[in-house]
């Protein structure tokens, strides 16, 4: 595959580009709802005294980001009814997500875990699907907006908005709680998605995706066949490398804030060094990719992210080890959200730079289901690994899935310098 031309920015350029400061919103609003979804409420749950096994089961109600593939044809093929003609595809049905995930954080702040887990299980399930489709939309319109060399920058502001929307969503909740309630928290949150809303409605129209065919091939089989029509046998390596990538990460996440509550940290400890502190690390991580995307091109620092990502995973083995020291959190907070945000930066470039603007949400949508499918569901087993196996064992072994990360990303770069493909138009 032929390396997208990388294009030099200057400070004043990146800081003059009116996308980067939109794309910062709808970053934001993208990253708020998944750590509601599970995460921070993993340690509501956990307080609440449901068992690992439960939690780690509640991971799949993030199962929807992983089929949003299977939707994402209706929304580059179909107008949103009201909204589609006055504002266009990608925000009619942005708008509409949004405005779907504000709801399901309200209704989930009036749950109550300990006696009717039930309720948070729906809300957490249809949450979920709003703001995967929400994904969907931003996605479409990130790729539109910007030319390739142009999207190791627009990832990095995207995950920059994310992670200081994971700040508020982490950190921001968990002190929340721990001074006001969890039904406070959520609410804020919820309150929060107006920062997207605002995003959406200042973007502009960018409507330049697919447009209704005839027939279902149009919807979902067109996306497909171009992908196997300019990559070829060569697919198989890109799909099996999207897959594992940060499979690492979605299974090891799912245990991080049991073993800190296991561990005996407060939520104030948790929220300072995890979701505050390791935030700003992530921050610095997702620059750094991006920067390096544009400095030593796609290859190389997926190489290197992949690598640092998986083996980050060992300071946690470490801290379950070593028991409650806050040194050892604040080590192993730094060293994986650092790791994380780097390799997350390279991938979304890397996946970006697969897909056709025709095309630009269905092929997205299949490539970020791909790479969280297999995580989501080895993640909701994590709790019974756990169970029998113990923490250090259990992020030992997901340190040890890097391996093939780094044998896989060395094969499809050799196919790509061999095989020259046919660019996206």
């Amino acid at each position: 595959m032929s390396a997208p031309r990388r294009e030099s920015l200057s400070l004043s350029q990146v800081l003059s580009d009116p996308r980067l400061a939109l794309m910062l919103a709808l970053g934001f609003s993208s990253g708020l709802p998944f750590l509601l979804c599970f995460s921070t409420q993993s340690a509501w749950l956990r307080k609440a005294g449901v068992g690992l096994d439960m939690i780690g089961l509640m991971s799949w109600a993030l199962l929807a980001y992983t089929f949003k593939f299977a939707w994402a044809p209706i929304i580059d093929r179909f107008d949103p009814p009201g909204f589609g003609r006055l504002l266009g595809r990608r925000r009619g049905w942005m708008l509409i997500a949004q405005l779907g995930v504000a709801a399901g954080l309200a209704f989930l702040a009036f749950g109550e875990p300990a006696t009717s887990l039930a309720w948070n299980v729906v809300f957490s399930f249809l949450t979920a699907f709003a703001g995967a489709t929400q994904d969907v939309t931003i996605d479409g319109w990130r790729i539109d907006a910007a030319p390739p060399e142009r999207q190791g920058m627009m990832s990095a502001v995207y995950q920059l908005g994310y992670r200081l929307a994971i700040l508020c969503a982490g950190a921001g909740a968990l002190y929340i709680a721990d001074h006001a309630s969890w039904r406070a928290a959520y609410l804020a949150m919820a309150a929060l998605m107006l920062v997207g809303v605002g995003g959406c409605l200042l973007s502009p129209r960018l409507d330049e995706g697919a447009r209704e065919r005839s027939g279902p091939l149009g919807a979902f089989g067109e996306p497909l066949a171009d992908l196997v029509r300019r990559y070829g046998a060569m697919l198989v390596a890109i799909l099996a490398l999207v897959a594992i990538y940060r499979l690492p990460d979605f299974v090891s996440g799912v245990m991080a804030n049991p073993l800190y509550i296991d561990l005996g940290f407060s939520y104030s400890d948790i929220a300072t060094v995890s979701k505050l502190f390791g935030v700003w690390i992530s921050i610095a991580g997702a620059i750094g990719g991006g920067v390096a995307v544009a400095r030593f091109g796609l290859m190389p620092s997926l190489l290197i992210g992949g690598a640092a990502a998986s083996a980050s995973h060992l300071t946690l083995a470490l801290l379950a080890a070593s028991g409650a020291q806050l040194p050892l959190l604040t080590l192993s907070v730094c060293v994986e959200n650092f790791a994380g945000g780097f390799a997350g930066s390279a991938l979304i470039a890397y996946m970006s730079s697969l897909v056709s603007p025709a095309f630009a949400a269905t092929q997205y949508a299949l490539l970020s289901s791909l790479y969280a499918l297999p995580g989501k569901f080895v993640g909701g087993l994590s709790g019974f690994m756990v169970d029998t196996f113990g923490y250090v064992k259990f992020f030992v072994a997901t340190a040890t899935i890097g391996a093939p990360v780094v044998v896989l990303t060395l094969i499809v770069w050799r196919l790509a310098a061999r095989k020259k493909i046919e660019q996206p138009t």
